[in-house]
């Protein structure tokens, strides 16, 4: 395992820190679109978007990837695999995101909305300053938890060929035959990714669960 090796697993860890990065991102608009009709009182919505999500979260994410880049090819729309890759968990990341702030909605005491209807606060306005400050902090915990599966679940990029850090891992790991070296390295490039992620989120619910006592 020497420097060029070591180098290539940085590439690989670039790229997984940049499909994270779309994928949250993307997904946190998608997000919150998914949790506003969720909750927006139309049943016709709320069914949709309900659907939506259970497609999402009812199906393995290797199986979602694998049909926006093969599944999409075959009606004629050929995706380079880094677009199919951020779409594929920009679309897995709205549906879980989606759900988690739904239920952070929800969990705002309804008090909370009956007295800014009764102030005549409009909907966008009631959502934007009443609700979804309240709602952002309840779901940060939760927000942070699967940020942290994102970032593991790039590793199934390399069902369409995309060399993220656990595939180029194993490239090397096929041409030094060390495996336990290269992955023992890409384990520990992955907790330092995760670890302070997760340690943040378990902080962060403990704050919140004694300010709310």
């Amino acid at each position: 395992m020497g420097r060029d090796e070591f180098i290539f697993l940085l590439i690989g860890l670039k790229w997984t820190v940049v499909l994270s990065v779309v994928g949250f991102i993307c997904g946190s608009i998608g997000g919150l679109v998914v949790a506003l009709l969720r909750t927006c009182g139309l049943p016709a919505l709320e069914r949709v978007t309900a659907g939506y999500i259970g497609v999402f979260q009812g199906t393995p994410l290797l199986m979602q990837l694998f049909v926006v880049y093969y599944g999409l090819a075959l009606v004629g729309l050929k995706l380079d695999a880094w677009v199919a890759v951020a779409i594929g968990l920009t679309l897995h990341a709205s549906a879980y995101l989606g759900e988690i702030w739904r239920g952070s909605i929800e969990a705002v005491p309804r008090g909370q909305t009956e007295a800014a209807k009764a102030l005549s606060i409009k909907y966008v306005s009631r959502m934007k300053d009443v609700i979804l400050p309240q709602a952002i902090r309840i779901s940060l915990p939760a927000t942070i938890g699967f940020l942290v599966q994102l970032i593991k679940g790039t590793s199934l990029a390399a069902i369409v060929g995309f060399t993220e850090l656990t595939r180029a891992g194993n490239i090397i790991s096929n041409q030094i035959f060390e495996p336990l070296t290269v992955f023992g390295i890409v384990g520990i490039l992955y907790f330092i990714m995760c670890c302070p992620l997760t340690i943040l989120g378990a902080r962060l619910e403990r704050r919140f669960a004694m300010s709310g006592r």
